[in-house]
């Protein structure tokens, strides 16, 4: 299975662990921690699918893009693994996993800038 497979698999699963978070925080929890977990499932999903599809249009610099798009859906999925296990358990899944999980979104962001700066297409 290549990249672009995996990823966009990836974003469908993000999407689909989205919707059953905001099910469940709107049904279930009632918490805010499990409701802001699915949002950001929920928004990253279309991200990957989109830069995706960018980068093997040439839009966005392959290996560059592949690397952010692996951070940055490791990073939503640590961040809304934690958020989620509070909001149901009410523990952490470990200590600092929600701010690891953020900087790992944050710097997919990064370099999903960075590789449309370098992508080959203009």
């Amino acid at each position: 299975m290549n990249a672009a497979k995996i990823h966009l698999v990836l974003a469908a699963l993000m999407g689909l662990a989205g919707g059953a978070l905001l099910a469940a925080a709107a049904h279930v929890t009632g918490t805010t921690n499990v409701q802001i977990a699915g949002q950001m499932l929920l928004f990253h999903a279309p991200l990957v699918f989109g830069a995706t599809v960018a980068r093997k249009g040439g839009y966005l610099l392959d290996w560059l893009a592949r690397l952010g798009l692996s951070i940055l859906i490791l990073g939503a999925a640590l961040f809304a693994a934690d958020l989620a296990r509070r909001g149901f358990t009410n523990e952490a899944l470990f200590p600092r996993a929600a701010p690891i999980g953020g900087f790992g979104m944050l710097g997919g962001w990064l370099l999903l800038a960075l590789s449309a700066v370098f992508a080959p297409r203009a």
